[in-house]
This record gives structure tokens, C-alpha cells and sequence, in this order.
């Protein structure tokens, strides 16, 4: 009878173990068990219709929870698995800033030194070998010379989203560099441009080195690899058709990283528990830059300034976006193209965040629904980043 009391006293202690190491901890100090929360998102997924959906649930600064939901190929009813290839899109941006950052402590790029003064001539008059190398119409912006990686990083440089985007798909200097905040893929590009001619190294071979390799991901590219064949999954946009796979894009660290849910929750617990980079780094890295005014991030509201985010001082880091909470700063990153739409926000002083990654783009109806069922973030800019509730009035 005394080893059958014993028996149950320690099945007992195992059980409660189990469940307090199956509840997540969220910023508030409240906890949701595992199980609550893949319902929950299962629910919003339906409300939303999402094709295919892969989340992440960061506690003392490590994974606790990942899981994946639907289809990474919905016509062949092909599971979106943990494995499955992910279209990163700008997620690039975040792993690109580390690159930059690494390099930084290494001594080969200044932050504050302008671009241009490390080229023995003008960027401009490089021939390019790729359309993003094509620096020409810079000659008419003598300005561009004051552009250096810290403005390219918090995205102040002047430069565009994307030259395609301008009326006559042009590039341009739109103002005076370092003064005024307005996302750039092609600030980012230039930065690039300049790292690979300074260093002769091409970006995928400094990513892999500083990056990819050292944590182990395996899994993570900025250009298609043949490996990436067996499981990938397709993009869905906002009316729910499928997009084609888009495989040939030349290397760039502001939009073309390939990846999945295991590879990027290396990155981000990489990331939160201050790997890779110096504590100065980091610190740079998570330190505002520039206040960010406008109504949203893109569209007419980019323009329109007023105190919409002032309760979160909403601003811009270096390659990140933050917001101020009572829990410290959120360092979050978005990525959207080519029917994916992704989302992440790391609370470094926490230990706490969410990692949303999804090749629908109606994934956005349901950000803020993420946030605050997983984690209890209220501080995500949803209206700032139009992640329009599927409820919304």
C-alpha cells in the first residue's frame, strides 16, 4: 500500500509538470495552455480563410510552442508541414540587419560612414550585371552620396519602396536622406550593393557565413536552392487564388529569403538571446532611430503624420520596428509578397514572442487576434500596418 501511495504521489508531481510545462506564458504574466491556443487559431483560420498557417510561441527566449496548420498546397491537399519552405519575404530585411550588424563588429562597415565613400567611383557608373545593381539614374541625385547603412537600415534613405513602384519606374532621391522615415527595399539593396563590392563576396556567401550556417539553418536561403524542391509552399492571395512559384530571383537581403518555421525560430531565439552580435550591436540594433508619425506604413496614410501610434512611440531600430510597452520594447518585422504574409514580434527584456507565418495573404485579418490569444500583444501597430480585422466595421 506505502509503494502504491508513492506510485501515485509521483505520477501525481509528473502530471502537474507536464501541464505547467504545457501552458505559455504570456506578457501580461497570464498563461494559455497549449491546446486552448491551437484551437483558438484554428478557429480564426476558418473565420479568415487561411490556407496554410505556421506559429511560433517564444518563452525564456526559446521556442515553446510551433505548430503548423492547413495546406501548403491546397489543390493537392498537401500539408504545410514544419519542414515546408517558406516565402520570407521582407523577414529578409531582419536577418539582412544582422549580416550588416555582424560585419559591423567586425570592423568592415561604419554605420555613419556614407556609402559611396567606400567605392573608388561613383555607384552609378558600376555596370550592373542584375536590374538591382542599376545605379544610374542616381547621377541626377547628388544627394545619394550622404545615404549611409544606418539610414538604409532604419529606412531614412530617401530612396524608394521599389522603383517599379514610382510613376515612371525610376529611382530616385524622394528626400533629403536621414530625415523623414518611409520604407525602402531599395535602401536596403544599395547596401548590399556596397557590402558585396567592399567585401567581394556575393550576399548569399556572407549570409551563410555570418548567419545561416553558425545557427544551424540549414533550411534558409536568399535564393532558390534545388533542396528546397521536395516541400515548398505556394502562395494564396487575398481572393484565395494560388500564385505561381517564383524561383529565379537574384539574391537580395530586402525581400528574396526562402526559409521555414524551424529555420526562422533559430533566428529569433538567436536573436533574443543576444547570439551572433556584440551587446552593442544588439543594443543599436534595438534602439530607436527615427519616431514614425505617419498614419500607416504604406498607401496615402504614409504621408499623413499625426500622434495615431504616440502611446507606443512607434519607430524604427535598425532593420526592425519598435514599439515601447510596460514590458520594454517590441522589436517586430513584417513580410508580405507573392500571396505570404508573415509577422513577428520579439520582447527582449521578456523572453517573450510570436513568430506568424503563413502563405495566405487574409493571414492579416487575423494578426491582432494572434497577438493578443497567444502572447497578450497589444502594442503590434495593426491599424499602422493595416492588418484589417475580419470583423472590423
Amino acid at each position: 500500500m506505502k509503494h502504491f501511495f508513492l506510485i501515485i504521489f509521483f505520477t501525481g508531481i509528473l502530471s502537474v509538470h507536464s501541464q505547467n510545462t504545457s501552458l505559455i506564458k504570456r506578457l501580461d504574466g497570464s498563461t494559455i495552455s497549449q491546446d486552448s491556443l491551437t484551437a483558438s487559431i484554428q478557429n480564426l483560420m476558418n473565420k479568415a480563410d487561411v490556407k496554410g498557417l505556421a506559429v511560433a510561441v517564444f518563452n525564456s527566449k526559446k521556442p515553446v510552442y510551433m505548430k503548423t496548420f492547413g495546406f501548403s498546397d491546397v489543390e493537392n491537399k498537401k500539408k504545410l508541414e514544419l519542414q515546408t519552405n517558406l516565402y520570407g519575404a521582407s523577414f529578409s530585411k531582419a536577418v539582412f540587419a544582422v549580416v550588416v550588424m555582424k560585419l559591423v563588429d567586425e570592423g568592415v562597415i561604419n554605420l555613419d560612414k556614407p556609402l559611396q565613400s567606400y567605392l573608388p567611383k561613383p555607384i552609378y557608373e558600376y555596370e550592373p550585371k542584375v536590374w538591382h545593381e542599376d545605379f544610374k539614374e542616381l547621377k541626377n541625385y547628388p544627394e545619394y552620396t550622404k545615404i549611409t547603412a544606418r539610414m538604409c537600415l532604419d529606412h531614412t534613405s530617401g530612396l524608394p519602396n521599389w522603383r517599379w513602384f514610382e510613376p515612371d519606374e525610376k529611382l530616385r532621391i524622394k528626400f533629403e536622406p536621414g530625415t523623414r522615415y518611409s520604407y525602402s527595399g531599395e535602401g536596403l539593396t544599395y547596401l548590399q550593393v556596397v557590402i558585396e563590392k567592399i567585401t567581394g563576396k556575393p550576399l548569399e556567401k556572407i549570409a551563410q557565413e555570418k548567419v545561416f550556417q553558425p545557427l544551424a539553418m540549414s533550411a534558409s536561403s536568399y535564393q532558390w536552392q534545388e533542396k528546397f524542391e521536395k516541400d515548398y509552399a505556394y502562395g494564396y492571395d487575398e481572393k484565395g487564388i494560388k500564385q505561381e512559384k517564383d524561383k529565379d530571383n537574384a539574391p537580395r537581403g530586402a525581400g528574396t529569403l526562402e526559409t521555414t518555421i524551424e529555420d526562422y525560430s533559430k533566428f529569433l531565439s538567436a536573436v533574443l538571446n543576444k547570439k551572433i552580435l556584440s551587446s552593442k550591436s544588439y543594443k543599436e540594433l534595438f534602439s530607436p532611430q527615427i519616431r514614425i508619425r505617419s498614419k500607416n506604413q504604406f498607401g496615402p496614410g504614409a504621408l499623413e503624420d499625426g500622434n495615431w501610434n504616440d502611446a507606443t512611440e512607434l519607430s524604427y531600430g535598425l532593420g526592425w520596428g519598435l514599439v515601447k510597452s510596460p514590458y520594454g520594447y517590441g522589436a517586430f518585422k513584417e513580410g508580405q509578397g507573392s500571396g505570404f504574409q508573415n509577422y513577428s514580434i520579439v520582447f527582449p527584456d521578456k523572453g517573450i514572442g510570436m513568430l506568424i507565418m503563413s502563405n495566405s495573404y487574409s493571414t492579416g485579418k487575423i494578426i491582432k487576434y494572434l497577438l493578443e490569444t497567444g502572447i497578450k500583444d497589444t502594442y503590434t501597430p495593426w491599424e499602422w500596418d493595416q492588418y484589417i480585422p475580419y470583423d472590423a466595421k
